[in-house]
């Protein structure tokens, strides 16, 4: 198997968490037997805590691989931009032209559905597309079950594929969150898990000059780098802008994996 071959194959589905909850609750067991119900409770809060957490945590391997640095060598990031298409991104795409950049577009299924067009003018252009879930459900991605969790990343594979004739080989969780049931469904569609390592909170309500500043403190060789568009405060442009002014300052470039 070639190195490209082991980069892009979809992961087996990992059940070595399921092992460790068990042993964990057996251990609760024994602590509550043997030293009363005050220890016992606490292990058991802290068990749960701890499988629990890692749900949250964006480059937690716990439930199923993850990529938080670019592979390769030399002097490049992995532009990533989240949540499309929207209205930004043509004059994202026009950005990246003018610098010289490429980047993966994570997009959503049904907002892809409604404007094919955008998802094409993205590949026309060199760049690439990931998978971001069918409907982008951020209040309770974290919570859904295995049937749920298949629809979301099965749908949005297909409407992607559909649109750009070959299937996405990346994708990210809604707000990087992964619970026991991801890999199965990653695993059925080829696809591997994205993450990041440099990210300025851009999708939420922000200030550029602040976003940008927390993005260039993790600016550096095999980054990550976490975008969005089409936010409500409508600075995703301008912060683009601004981190491909920052890569050229720094002498790095901005280049798809492969």
């Amino acid at each position: 198997m070639t190195a490209s071959e082991t980069l892009y194959r979809g992961p087996a589905p990992r059940h070595g968490w399921a092992w460790w909850l068990a042993a964990s609750q057996l251990a609760v067991i024994a602590l509550w037997w043997g030293f009363g119900w005050p220890v016992g409770l606490a292990a058991m809060l802290l068990s749960h805590g701890f499988f629990i957490g890692q749900v949250f945590l964006p480059r937690s391997r716990l439930y199923a691989p993850v990529l938080w640095r670019r592979p390769g060598e030399g002097a490049a990031v992995w532009l990533t931009i989240d949540d499309g298409p929207s209205d930004d991104t043509p004059a994202m795409l026009d950005l990246l032209d003018a610098h010289g950049a490429k980047a993966t577009f994570f997009l959503v299924g049904e907002r892809a559905a409604r404007r094919p067009q955008l998802v094409r003018e993205i590949l026309r252009r060199g760049h690439d597309l990931g998978n971001h879930s069918n409907t982008h459900p951020q209040a309770w991605f974290w919570a859904l079950g295995p049937r749920a969790m298949a629809r979301e990343i099965g749908q949005a594979q297909a409407e992607l594929t559909a649109i750009a004739g070959s299937a996405p080989r990346w994708y990210r969780s809604v707000v990087g969150m992964t619970n026991p049931f991801v890999a199965a469904p990653l695993h059925a569609h080829g696809l591997r898990r994205v993450a990041w390592s440099a990210r300025g909170f851009d999708g939420v309500q922000c200030n550029p000059d602040d976003t940008v500043a927390r993005i260039e403190a993790d600016l550096q060789p095999g980054a990550i780098v976490l975008l969005h568009e089409g936010a409500a405060h409508g600075h995703n442009r301008q912060i683009l802008q601004r981190v491909l002014q920052a890569l050229e300052a720094r002498g790095l470039r901005a280049a798809l994996p492969d």
